[in-house]
């Protein structure tokens, strides 16, 4: 709880007891002290038990976006990491962050050291799939049926037919290029729809998401169907240590083990 301090209390007496001797009938006493202590020991709002960049869902705190990266150099700064890179061999932490976009080519072995880097964990599936079926237990973020548009999924280009003549090799696949071809990836939140009334975006589309049994999560933008629809989208095919430029994440962490606001 939130202790009042002494300048706090004068400026609490100060303000009292000026109120009251401009209000108070003349003939009447004013109970300064007795306001005083009510005011003081009035129980204060309790903090969020998440931050402001993640949503509770049920003991859950949840990031609200797809992850981004900082890499922390050798002196302890940070500087923003490329969106486009793979960040293996990097020290980075993962951002939880609107209007970015978000971080693709990471496997889940560095998705785990970015998100524990910022004191965090790659989230259960059972955590992630709550978190985007919302409070209504929907297929979809906003919705029992798929809506063309609300999320980052319909009519979006192939990257690897722009570049690449459909070629899907490691290296065509991790062209720093790939997601930076128009129609393809959207900054985080950009599309307003693809959420619940967790206040969570982008869980469906955009790109997958990695959780921690090392599997990836809600399709990305050119497929939200084939391996399940919507929120039951899931890729169980590759080792923990893949990546490519479809593959993100996101963030969890247990309630109240991290500074609310």
């Amino acid at each position: 709880m939130r202790r009042w301090t002494a300048t706090a209390v004068a400026f609490a007496l100060v303000s009292i007891a000026s109120a009251s001797t401009t209000n108070a009938d003349p003939g009447s006493a004013v109970d300064v002290a007795g306001t005083l202590r009510s005011a003081v020991e009035r129980p204060t709002p309790r903090s969020s038990p998440c931050p402001g960049d993640m949503a509770l869902v049920g003991r859950t705190c949840v990031d609200k976006w797809e992850a981004s990266l900082v890499e922390i150099l050798p002196d302890g700064s940070e500087v923003p990491f490329s969106a486009h890179e793979v960040p293996r061999g990097h020290v980075v932490r993962a951002m939880s962050l609107p209007g970015v976009a978000p971080q693709a080519h990471i496997s889940m072995i560095d998705a785990q050291r970015a998100c524990k880097a910022s004191g965090k964990r790659l989230c259960h599936a059972s955590e992630w799939k709550a978190a985007c079926r919302g409070p209504e237990n929907t297929t979809y973020p906003y919705g029992p049926s798929h809506v063309a548009n609300a999320c980052v999924d319909t009519n979006r280009t192939s990257p690897m037919a722009v570049l690449h003549h459909n070629e899907h090799t490691d290296r065509t696949m991790n062209d720093p290029e790939a997601n930076q071809v128009p129609n393809t990836i959207e900054p985080t939140g950009a599309a307003a729809q693809c959420t619940n009334a967790y206040g969570v975006y982008d869980m469906v589309g955009n790109v997958h998401e990695w959780t921690d049994e090392g599997h990836f999560h809600g399709g990305y933008y050119l497929d939200t169907k084939l391996n399940g629809r919507g929120c039951e989208y899931v890729t169980t095919a590759h080792a923990k240590s893949y990546y490519d430029y479809s593959t993100g994440f996101r963030c969890c962490a247990d309630e109240g083990t991290l500074a609310g606001e």
